[in-house]
């Protein structure tokens, strides 16, 4: 998403907020559309089955190298998400980023600048951001 694609997404938001104004109110509604992305996933997991989830310590080892340990490490879920709960968790996702995008626009932060910095630190701090 280019910067200018950013910068109206977060003047949209603005104009979108009224209930919600109070950063206490959008703090409480991030928190709220959070557990909703949690809640959304262990559906498919446990109520839709169109994804599983077969968690186990990570097979890292300090000696193998990047690649290595790249190939070996897993993200535990196994399957693909259904076009019903893939819609469900976007939605869910759709929504963090709006109440995200509303506290920095009432905090006077500028979206882009934050993803800027992001990109900026891993690409300075490269493997030693790893986490």
């Amino acid at each position: 998403m280019s910067t200018h694609a950013l910068e109206q997404f977060q003047e949209q938001v603005s104009q979108l907020l009224l209930r919600h104004r109070s950063v206490l109110d959008i703090m409480s509604k991030l928190d709220q559309t959070s557990a909703s992305i949690n809640r959304t996933v262990t559906k498919s997991i446990t109520d839709c089955g169109c994804i599983e989830l077969h968690a186990s310590k990570q097979p890292f080892h300090e000696v193998d190298s990047l690649d290595v340990a790249q190939q070996r490490i897993t993200n535990h879920v196994t399957g693909e998400l259904c076009e019903h709960c893939k819609e469900l968790v976007q939605q869910a996702i759709g929504s963090n980023l709006f109440y995200l995008t509303a506290l920095c626009t009432q905090l006077d932060i500028k979206l882009p600048e934050v993803l800027e910095q992001e990109a900026q630190k891993c690409n300075t701090l490269g493997l030693f951001n790893l986490t």
